[in-house]
């Protein structure tokens, strides 16, 4: 009896790896296809100061920014925030208490969107960061592609 539940729990301890194994996989392959484009970021993101910080990427497109979850499979945005009407409020290192969060070094950017068809009403969110991606971030804000006409595809 002994050997036959050794038996059952060294399988189910097997496929649990496998399980395991085979997400990791689909995970890493998941970020391979977001960044293979280039223009992505590691970013954090916070709807409101009383919601958990959610890793993700930020994926720089001409006309939008785009956030995905890092540990979701799904290949389309869950955020997308228009150029246009996406503003820098503020700025600032993050807090000892979100470095558990978001990671040593990141910096906290507050952003408000401006109300369009999608969104009735103006929205702050908060992006984290590194300085490198901030400064990229901030170029991509203040400029457009050579010869882009915005609305126009």
């Amino acid at each position: 009896m002994a050997g036959v539940l050794a038996l059952v729990a060294g399988w189910a301890l097997l496929l649990v790896l496998a399980v395991a194994a085979l997400v990791a996989v689909v995970l890493a392959s998941r970020r391979i296809l977001l960044g293979r484009t280039g223009g992505t970021v590691e970013c954090g993101l916070r709807a409101t100061r009383a919601a958990p910080w959610r890793l993700g990427l930020a994926a720089y497109k001409p006309d939008q920014l785009y956030w995905f979850s890092a540990f979701g499979l799904r290949l389309r945005p869950e955020e997308a925030f228009d150029r246009r009407s996406l503003s820098v409020l503020a700025r600032r290192p993050a807090a000892p208490a979100e470095v558990v969060s978001i990671g040593a070094g990141t910096v906290v950017v507050e952003c408000r969107t401006q109300p369009c068809d999608a969104l009735p009403a103006p929205r702050t969110v908060e992006l984290a960061m590194s300085e490198a991606a901030l400064t990229g971030f901030l170029a991509w804000l203040e400029s457009s592609p050579p010869g882009h006409v915005s609305g126009l595809s």
